[in-house]
């Protein structure tokens, strides 16, 4: 059934149930329901021409016809399918209203809970209406003053979103995936009660919770109103510190345990800890000489990165006496009373994965069970990074353990079972991300870049920027856009301050020592807030000179400028084989080519971002092209306010419920490091993304970050690099950690075992005639 026809029978049924509800005595359910159906048909013939002009110009936003996929798509079909559920129970109430035996309160609760959800997605399509307004023809991401960016997300995060979170859960989704939300969401409200009355550590459960308590809390079970509304004060006003625990909570012995016996039976499942050693590593272009691989330094100093060894088969190598020697313990030991194994050979190829969990929660083990069923499907060793965590330690600490273990793993692949022909870098949501960056900075090294990266539901984006997809986290149960904001200001080193006494009061004694040590920590690092200083801010006083600085180790860095500053210069000589430090290289290329892209531009350098700066892949014919048509559609509401996406109000009677529970701080991660190509590679060069292999991303239609993956993908495509974007239907983000849950998430789950082996596959005879990339100077 098409929109239209589906929105005319939906206004006949109301119309219907009107008049028959008119005739009935006078009751107080009876004005309820006839002011339920009334709304229900002002809302629906509300809402249907802003859906048909979104539905007008989204094909200018998709990667290619084989792709319809965007943000506005995306917020459609979710009006649609709200439309949906109210035509099924109008319908329901149509029939079944003479009977004696309709239960008229449930239904009545029932299609409030839904005209609530009608009347706020209507208002997210005026939002999206402003952003179509106010963007550059076929940009999803609104890059325009900040000022008009905060005033847009400040008015949005004041909209009531607990309808979305009661009896509305996860209406959108596939219906196998509902019950397990509902689940989520009583653990979650359960889990907030635990928080408040115990003082804990940071980023620790409770005391006392368990697995049953958590999930089976009654009264949010069978009152799906107070479980919005709990739901929504807890995304609105808890830290950064209750969703580090809540995410971690997969880890507690009695759900590892049994996610372990659902899970594949591997042979191999080690948690190695890597010394923080520096090492040498060949460059790409000429493989006499090396470059020095320094142990991650920023915020805490030089300590060891934890990665996780997962193998199908015990492989050559993997029972080494050197491998053993990194192993880390993680309980006690249990005996092996199988028969060794024969080792199997080395496997050709190597798999690199880096979790996700917002930048600040949880490790490999919580993605544990879909990579040992990866590590059996492909017959590959799967190497999963656990880097440290945020707000403890923000950015740029994640990508330098990341990037060090990456090359640790290519230098020693044969201790990991792999030969190391063919390398895939894969990563989920922040993984996602960091694969990016971790390329990007392969690059800046010359090292070996990875032959693929399988990046899912990636967040390329992580500046405060709207975006039509990222309107669906008013209603989304996992990614709600206050959870977003904090998960990004904690990676980024920014936290806000309560300055509230009742919030003090309701910190409690701990609490304060929590909050007051996090600020503590913020103000040690505010010096260390800009990574790329570390060779770049030098580098570029230095790229016209003959000389070069040697890195000297250091025991801790103070800040990162006084790093870069405090390095001897030592004289390069013309022809050198020897050591290069990343510095020395990023010299020689400066002095030796002109007019080439410097991928370690710091963020001084680059500039605030503005859309001047950042080809968002559309040439001047293809913007002028769409930006007629969009004209025409959006004419009205460009002659508001000259184009401000904020200011402009909703149509007169139509007023859109505003949230109890709104925080008196968002945290709008206006940070100039968030528009670090590093943090958020969406907005980098053209030349950073020239260094890139070819990229397979695999997107959710109803994720918040989708937007992230189509623009990054356009931008790829623009560049004649090669890239892939799947997008799949009605699942959530994060459906990997639910890849055993129904078939819908088996099948996504697939498609990237699918992408991973075709980067995995032995290239054909035109890849292997083609000499290898050469990172850009």
């Amino acid at each position: 059934m098409d929109l239209h026809t589906m929105t005319q029978a939906l206004v006949s049924l109301a119309e219907d149930n009107i008049a028959f509800f008119s005739s009935q005595g006078p009751g107080e359910t009876v004005r309820r329901l006839l002011g339920v159906f009334t709304g229900v048909r002002e809302q629906a013939l509300g809402v249907l021409p802003m859906l048909g002009r979104l539905l007008g110009v989204a094909h200018h936003f998709d990667l290619d016809s084989e792709t319809p996929a965007n943000g506005y798509r995306s917020l459609v079909h979710t009006t649609r399918c709200c439309l949906a559920h109210l035509l099924h129970k109008s319908r329901y109430v149509a029939a079944n209203r003479r009977s004696i035996f309709f239960r008229a309160s449930h239904n009545l609760a029932e299609l409030e809970a839904y005209l609530a959800a009608l009347t706020q997605l209507r208002a997210l399509t005026y939002y999206a209406q402003r952003l179509l307004a106010a963007n550059q023809p076929g940009v999803l991401f609104f890059e325009g003053d900040e000022g008009l960016s905060a005033d847009f997300l400040r008015e949005y995060v004041t909209l009531h979103k607990g309808c979305f979170y009661g009896r509305c859960l996860g209406f959108q989704f596939t219906p196998a995936i509902r019950p397990f939300l509902q689940t989520i969401a009583i653990g979650l409200v359960s889990f907030g009660e635990h928080y408040k009355r115990n003082e804990t550590g940071l980023g620790e459960s409770p005391p006392g919770v368990t697995a049953s308590s958590l999930f089976t809390s009654g009264r949010f079970a069978i009152d799906p109103e107070l479980r919005g509304a709990e739901f929504e004060r807890i995304t609105q006003n808890l830290d950064v510190y209750f969703w580090k625990a809540f995410w971690n909570i997969t880890e507690i012995e009695v759900l590892s345990s049994l996610a372990s016996i659902a899970s594949a039976n591997v042979r191999i499942s080690r948690l190695l800890s890597l010394p923080p050693e520096a090492f040498e590593m060949p460059l790409v272009a000429d493989p006499k000489l090396t470059v020095t691989i320094s142990p991650p330094l920023a915020h805490t100093g030089p300590g060891p990165v934890l990665v996780r060894l997962i193998s199908y088969d015990l492989r050559e190598g993997q029972d080494s006496e050197e491998l053993n020697k990194l192993v880390k313990s993680e309980g006690p030991w249990s005996l092996e009373l199988r028969p060794r194994p024969p080792q199997a050979p080395r496997s050709r190829s190597l798999v690199i994965h880096i979790h996700g969990g917002g930048f600040v929660a949880q490790t490999s083990k919580s993605h544990e069970p879909y990579l040992k069923s990866w590590a059996q499907d492909l017959g590959t060793p799967i190497l999963s990074i656990d880097y440290s965590l945020a707000p403890e330690a923000p950015f740029p600490r994640a990508l330098e353990e990341c990037f060090y273990a990456y090359c640790w793993a290519v230098t020693n692949c044969a201790l990991l079972g792999s030969t190391g022909e063919r390398i895939c870098l894969v990563g989920d949501s922040a993984g996602g991300n960091l694969c990016f960056t971790v390329t990007f900075r392969a690059a800046a090294y010359g090292v070996r870049v990875p032959d693929g990266i399988m990046a899912a539901y990636p967040a390329t984006m992580l500046q405060s920027a709207a975006s039509p997809s990222r309107l669906l986290s008013l209603m989304d149960p996992l990614l709600p856009l206050s959870v977003l904001s904090k998960c990004v200001s904690a990676y980024s080193g920014i936290e806000t301050e309560e300055h509230s006494d009742s919030d003090q009061k309701a910190l409690g004694v701990m609490g304060l020592v929590r909050r007051d040590t996090a600020l503590l920590l913020r103000d040690l690092r505010i010096g260390a807030s800009s990574w790329l200083n570390s060779f770049l801010e030098f580098s570029g006083r230095k790229s016209h000179k003959t000389s070069a600085p040697t890195a000297e180790p250091m025991p801790m860095r103070r800040s990162v400028s006084e790093a870069a500053l405090a390095q001897p210069e030592v004289p390069l000589g013309p022809d050198p084989i020897k050591s290069l430090t990343v510095q020395d290289l990023s010299l020689k290329g400066s002095s030796e080519v002109s007019n080439t892209c410097n991928t370690s531009l710091s963020a001084e350098t680059l500039g605030p971002s503005k859309p001047s700066d950042v080809n968002f892949l559309l040439g001047p014919e293809e913007m002028s092209e769409e930006a007629d048509t969009i004209n025409k559609l959006c004419s009205p509401d460009r002659s508001r306010s000259s184009g401000t996406c904020a200011s402009a109000a909703f149509p007169e009677g139509f007023h859109p419920r505003r949230s109890s529970q709104a925080a008196t701080q968002m945290p709008l991660y206006f940070s100039p490091m968030a528009k670090n190509p590093f943090m958020s590679p969406l907005l980098a060069p053209d030349c950073m993304l020239e260094s890139l292999p070819p990229v397979h991303l695999v997107a959710c239609a109803l994720d918040p970050m989708l937007d992230d993956s189509v623009m990054f993908a356009r931008r790829l495509r623009s560049l004649g690099q090669p890239v892939t974007l799947r997008v799949v239907e009605d699942l959530p983000h994060g459906f990997l950690s639910l890849a055993a849950l129904c078939r819908e998430t088996r099948e996504a789950a697939a498609l990237c075992v699918e992408r991973i082996r075709q980067v995995l596959a032995p290239p054909g005879p035109a890849e292997r005639a083609t000499p290898p990339r050469t990172p850009p100077a």
